[in-house]
């Protein structure tokens, strides 16, 4: 079926094309009549404008991309809430995309976003490709890059330090007088960050179970019984993320482990769930809707020629202590 066409909403309601465009897009600029006439017209036929021609003409499509490694990880998922409704606000529309932990696709996702001419993207993770960076350079596309940070950013950056998470999580257990303590990550860059900074506080390698991101109930189950076979007297286990140590705690029960007499569990990214499960699981704890807020003020006041006063934001991270760690 063709599609419908402003000429055709223009002679059906009798009027100019110009006039049907005005009506449409600027009705203020015609009679009242006119413009009621019009978009009764353009409704009852179905006509949907073509808000990509109209961008271009004026340079902008007032749409954002937002790049996430997997919806299905519920740390990123208030983030893309709040850039969604945070955007909306500002005029723009939110297009997602999903990298699946591949550079590969995370750069062909770029290609097709510099393709559809958005006014911005924002990239859950650093970039990690040259040959990408080098083809946004060329487009002039704001960029800012979050749930990280580098001291050189491509663009912008909004996020903290993977380091410092995992040194922080080795430092809270070696206060509980943890000490034969395992690890359950995916497989993903970020969290191999946050293991080598649990490993350089702990002061050397430990038991550590590797499965692919993203993370799951079933995997950190998995995960355990890994552990469990390498280190038969774990005390406790840092998870990369809330999901895999849900599946830990599971399997712990399931082993007839208490939680956290027996073994303690700690997650990554502060999910809403942590709080509901039993015994409830303690996590670090990422203010995503503060990383999607920041994100956007950065990414609006570069898309509208405002002055920056600093490319990088430190959102920080704190540890929630539940009962999964003795709280």
């Amino acid at each position: 079926m063709k599609p419908i066409t402003l000429t055709d909403v223009a002679k059906t309601a009798g009027v100019s094309l110009i006039t049907a465009s005005r009506a449409l897009s600027n009705p203020d600029r015609v009679s009242k009549r006119t413009a009621e006439r019009v978009q009764a017209v353009a409704a009852s036929v179905g006509y949907v404008p073509n808000l990509l021609a109209g961008g271009l003409r004026a340079q902008r499509s007032r749409t954002v991309a937002a790049l996430v490694p997997s919806i299905s990880v519920s740390q990123f998922l208030p983030t893309v809430t709040t850039l969604t409704s945070e955007l909306e606000r500002a005029g723009y529309q939110l297009i997602l995309g999903q990298t699946g932990y591949d550079r590969a696709r995370e750069a062909a996702l770029l290609q097709t976003m510099i393709g559809r001419r958005v006014d911005g993207i924002i990239v859950a993770g650093l970039l990690g490709t040259e040959a990408a960076g080098k083809t946004l350079r060329r487009s002039g596309i704001p960029v800012v890059e979050t749930w990280d940070l580098t001291p050189h950013p491509f663009d912008m950056a909004v996020g903290f330090s993977h380091l410092k998470v995992g040194a922080a999580v080795a430092a809270f257990f070696l206060r509980k007088g943890w000490h034969k303590v395992g690890i359950a990550t995916g497989d993903d860059e970020r969290a191999a960050i946050r293991r080598e900074g649990f490993m350089q506080v702990m002061g050397g390698p430990v038991p550590t179970a590797t499965v692919p991101a993203p993370s799951s109930v079933a995997l950190g189950r998995r995960a355990l019984s890994e552990l469990l076979s390498q280190a038969p007297g774990l005390r406790a286990v840092f998870c990369s993320a809330d999901a895999l140590a849900e599946g830990v705690l599971t399997e712990a029960r399931a082993r007839g482990l208490r939680v956290p007499e027996d073994l303690a569990i700690c997650g990554f990214g502060g999910a809403d769930f942590c709080a509901h499960l039993l015994p409830s699981l303690s996590t670090v704890h990422i203010d995503g809707i503060e990383i999607g807020r920041a994100a956007t003020r950065l990414l609006l006041a570069h898309i509208n020629g405002e002055s920056i006063a600093s490319r990088i934001e430190d959102v920080g991270f704190h540890i929630v202590e539940r009962e999964s760690t003795g709280n």
